[in-house]
């Protein structure tokens, strides 16, 4: 993670494929000294579709970097999103064993984490996350480290994230093919990455639903009280409205992406009365027009269907109630009216998820395309960190950013 002074990250996205470089400063944050874009071309919704093609489009956001930094990259962070990742709450409860002075020790929290998880994950799967909630000693609520209290009954409610093991092994083939390494501990769900990005500790403690609307998905995340309660990846992001343009104006999808970025708005409300047309270009020039409420209605259509899930998802969920605000980032979330048209859909307030980066090369890296690129990068930091505190370099007894994630079952593994 942390390697000859330098922590990388690698964000496999279903349009783009991100490599950020930075090195460690001295007051605990980071300096980002090299990016990296690239097209990415083999992936669809979070997915391998094509080894080749991912494999060149990873070297080429990599080489990109690394001519920026000046320095070469071997392991990196890497962000997992898709319709593979399967997330749920579980909860596990064990008696303390030492029944005489009731002292709850890290063998007992290490079982009551145990008993959650266990039976709970099928041979397919492979674990991604476990983080810790909150535990209960006695019926006390609310606690968040049990470690040294007395009591007899000890509970954890813990939130799981598993991935198909299939699907894991072919974004690591990749990356490995690529000249990369990954270690386990450094698999992170993308919407916790994008959270360590642009949610504060306040909004995690009040209740928030981030929303990292990418092209091929939509992650969400839910916290409340401080700690991740809900997480789903939607299989649906910005690539589904430029097929959509693509589709009904029978364009190119080049021209199509294009006139998404560069002329898109999804709220008719915001267009002027008589708006007015925009031209279609070809490969040899223009070859016609539409009216700009044309390309509104289809933008419209599609992004008020995916928050339509996304908001029945939260109730669903079971956490509605306690999301106060949603925090939009991704790269689709720049398109015109998105905030707007969510406000109106959730009937709660909507922000656009800005990187709060305040280091080098800031004016490139604070956009919410890179927001989950740059949370990989905190997110690596934070452990890396931990792990020297706590005097260990055991990954899969970390401790995570959010109050606990241990990224891999108790000695299990690839």
């Amino acid at each position: 993670m942390l390697e000859n002074g330098i922590i990388a990250a690698l964000d496999i996205g279903t349009t783009k494929i991100c490599c950020i470089i930075a090195s460690p400063d001295e007051n605990g944050g980071v300096n980002i000294v090299g990016i990296g874009n690239a097209v990415s071309r083999g992936m669809a919704r979070g997915m391998v579709t094509n080894v080749d093609r991912t494999v060149s489009s990873i070297r080429s956001a990599v080489a990109e970097a690394e001519r920026m930094a000046g320095c070469k990259v071997r392991s990196v962070m890497l962000g997992l999103a898709g319709g593979n990742v399967s997330c749920y709450n579980s909860k596990g409860i064990v008696g303390v064993r030492d029944s005489r002075r009731r002292i709850i020790t890290e063998d007992d929290k290490r079982r009551a984490i145990e008993s959650a998880v266990a039976g709970e994950i099928p041979q397919d799967r492979e674990p991604l996350h476990t983080i810790e909630q909150e535990y209960t000693v006695d019926g006390e609520t609310g606690i968040k480290d049990p470690v040294g209290m007395c009591g007899m009954r000890l509970e954890v409610n813990m939130h799981i994230s598993t991935v198909s093991v299939s699907a894991l092994q072919n974004v690591l083939n990749c990356a490995k093919q690529a000249g990369l390494r990954v270690d386990d501990e450094d698999v992170v769900l993308e919407s916790l990455a994008s959270a360590e990005a642009v949610l504060s500790p306040e909004e995690m403690g009040m209740g928030v639903a981030i929303l990292d609307f990418g092209g091929g998905t939509t992650d969400i995340g839910v916290y409340a009280k401080g700690c991740i309660r809900h997480t789903k990846v939607l299989n649906l992001g910005g690539d589904s409205l430029t097929r959509d343009i693509f589709m009904t104006l029978r364009t190119s999808m080049d021209e199509a992406e294009k006139l998404k970025i560069e002329e898109g708005c999804c709220l008719s409300a915001l267009l002027p009365g008589d708006s007015d047309m925009i031209t279609i270009q070809g490969p040899e020039g223009p070859v016609g027009e539409v009216g700009r409420h044309v390309l509104c209605d289809i933008l419209e259509s599609r992004v008020e269907e995916i928050m339509g899930h996304v908001s029945q998802e939260l109730i669903m969920s079971g956490f509605d109630d306690q999301v106060m605000e949603i925090v939009i980032t991704g790269g689709s979330s720049l398109l015109r009216g998105v905030p707007e048209l969510a406000e109106q859909i959730f009937g709660k307030p909507v922000r656009v998820g800005y990187p709060a980066y305040m280091g080098g090369l800031s004016q490139m890296v604070n956009n919410p395309k890179f927001s989950t690129c740059l949370g990989l990068i905190l997110y690596g930091l934070k452990s890396h960190e931990e792990a020297l505190r706590n005097g260990t370099s055991k990954s899969r007894e970390r401790h995570g950013v959010f109050g606990g994630i241990m990224n891999k079952l108790f000695g299990g593994g690839q």
